[in-house]
């Protein structure tokens, strides 16, 4: 096939999923759970300035394989720009890391079916955010030859996934992503931090600039004093070489 023939193929195939193929929405808190690792994955991969793919509920293709589109999906070494579609032949590789939020319906699609199919794909971490139960459940391929996932155990509540070199952890209803011991935060979060910052920039500002006026206040006073203190000596002095001069004219004059 040639490249011509292959970009017409790549095209025809839909950018979309079935509804059969695709669970039942499920409301506010699977959107809220997928978008949190969305704009944090993107916004600290962005960060780094790596070539990261960080992708939600796109259409994914294997070859011989059923089309499926993760609520989450992240792959390495490849550009950033926006698609329709992941074709793994089109693209050279296949996908880097997975995430399935579950609310509603039937949770043995993510946590069972998934589990083999992501493991038989080669796929290396698969992650299940469950949130009814707030619970979270991570596997990994020990191997890249592997084809059956291994549990990820959690860590003082923290999940260590080693393909983004993150740590997660469901905290207060929350999914939370770490590097080390610092917390990535959403991009509403940092203009928040950020919005905070330049109040307490500002404030500083305000009253460094109270301070200087009144500063200048003083000086202002302490000159406007000082010169109405050698007013008063100038107009002593004059009134003293006036009195000096009325004496000089009373003296008696020698004969």
């Amino acid at each position: 096939m040639g490249p011509e023939e292959r970009a017409e193929v790549v095209e025809s195939l839909p950018d979309e999923v079935t509804d059969s193929e695709m669970s039942p929405p499920e409301g506010d808190r699977h959107q809220e759970g997928k978008h949190r690792a969305l704009d944090v994955l993107r916004g600290h991969f962005r960060h780094q300035r790596r070539n990261v793919y960080v992708g939600s509920e796109l259409p994914v293709y294997y070859p011989a394989e059923r089309r499926f589109a993760p609520d989450v999906l992240v792959v390495f070494d490849v550009e950033a720009h926006s698609r329709g579609k992941w074709l793994v032949s089109h693209e050279g590789k296949g996908l880097d890391w997975v995430m399935e939020v579950h609310v509603g319906g039937d949770r043995k699609k993510d946590a069972e079916f998934n589990v083999r199919r992501y493991a038989r794909l080669g796929i290396p971490e698969y992650f299940i955010y469950d949130r009814n139960r707030e619970l979270l459940e991570g596997f990994r391929l020990k191997t890249r030859s592997a084809r059956t996932y291994t549990r990820i155990r959690p860590r003082k509540g923290r999940y260590v996934s080693k393909v983004l070199g993150l740590e997660l952890e469901v905290r207060d209803d929350q999914l939370l992503l770490w590097t080390g011991e610092t917390l990535l935060l959403e991009s509403s979060e940092l203009l928040e931090l950020l919005r905070e910052k330049i109040e307490k920039v500002s404030r500083r500002v305000d009253e460094e600039a109270r301070r200087r006026r009144a500063a200048e206040r003083r000086l202002s006073a302490e000159s406007r004093r000082r010169e109405e203190e050698s007013r008063r000596r100038e107009e002593a002095e004059r009134q003293l070489a006036a009195l000096k001069a009325e004496l000089r004219k009373l003296r008696p004059r020698k004969h």
